[in-house]
Parts: C-alpha cells; sequence; structure tokens
C-alpha cells in the first residue's frame, strides 16, 4: 500500500511538472513549488546517503524506493525558477537567471547522476550505491556552491 502511495505521488508530481510554470499566479508560489520539491528530493536522497554512509542499517527495498522517489522529485523544481522569483524567501542567487545556462546544465548533470543513483539502488550492490551517493552529491553541492545563498 506504501509503495503504491508513494508511485502514485511521483506520478502525479510528474504529470504535473510539465505546465507547472503557467499554475504559478505568483513568484512567492513558485519558490513554496521549489522549496517542497527540492525538500522532498532531499528527504529520499538523505535516506539512500545515511545507508551508504552507513548511519543507518541498508535495507536494499528502501534504497531501490527512496532512490526513485529522489530520481522522479529532480525533474520537478526547474519550471519553477521563473522570472520574479528571485526575491522573497529564496537561496537562489540572481546568477540563476543571469547564467541561466549554466545553471541548467547544472540542473541537468544533477538529474543525470540522481538517474544513475536510482539504477545503482536497484543493483541492490553496495558499492555502487555508494559510487553514485557520492556523484550525485557532488553535483548538488556545485551547483549550491555557484547559485544557492549561504
Amino acid at each position: 500500500m506504501k509503495n503504491m502511495v508513494s508511485f502514485i505521488l511521483v506520478a502525479a508530481a510528474i504529470t504535473l511538472s510539465a505546465p507547472a510554470s503557467a499554475q504559478f499566479a505568483k513568484p512567492e508560489d513558485a519558490i513554496k513549488y521549489r522549496k517542497a520539491s527540492l525538500s522532498v528530493m532531499a528527504t529520499h536522497f538523505g535516506r539512500v546517503a545515511a545507508m551508504a554512509n552507513g548511519r543507518v542499517p541498508f535495507d536494499a527495498k528502501a534504497a531501490a524506493d527512496n532512490a526513485a522517489i529522489a530520481e522522479a522529485m529532480s525533474k520537478l523544481p526547474w519550471a519553477a525558477f521563473v522570472e520574479g522569483s528571485d526575491k522573497g524567501d529564496t537561496k537562489a542567487k540572481s546568477d540563476i537567471w543571469s547564467d541561466s545556462g549554466r545553471f541548467k546544465d547544472a540542473s541537468e548533470k544533477m538529474q543525470g547522476e540522481m538517474s544513475k543513483l536510482a539504477v545503482a539502488a536497484r543493483t541492490g550492490s553496495m558499492d555502487s550505491i555508494k559510487a553514485a551517493v557520492g556523484a550525485t552529491a557532488g553535483t548538488c553541492k556545485a551547483c549550491h556552491d555557484v547559485f544557492r545563498k549561504d
């Protein structure tokens, strides 16, 4: 039942992400949307990373499930970086808009690594998961270093 609910939520999120930018009545709405997307992604990625780092016991099914959710969520926040959403309750730097090509490249690289993590997690191999967690975390850090305010 839990997996079915997770699947439905992820499927709905993916379906709704394409027209997301048109749904933001105000810049604050876009900020809330992207913060929520990134928070859910980080939570599920963090669960896999905790297993890879030995902070929690390894559970192959939980790793695969969480990696799949993180992968799906990695596709959502980018539509919410709309014009005018650089002000307000956000840690987004203005470089996101002034260097949008570089930001897009960084987001696509992270999505690619998140997909590799999902593949690695499905194998159940802790060595593969550890390598993928490291690479994925590196893309997150690289983007934060350039595009996120402290």
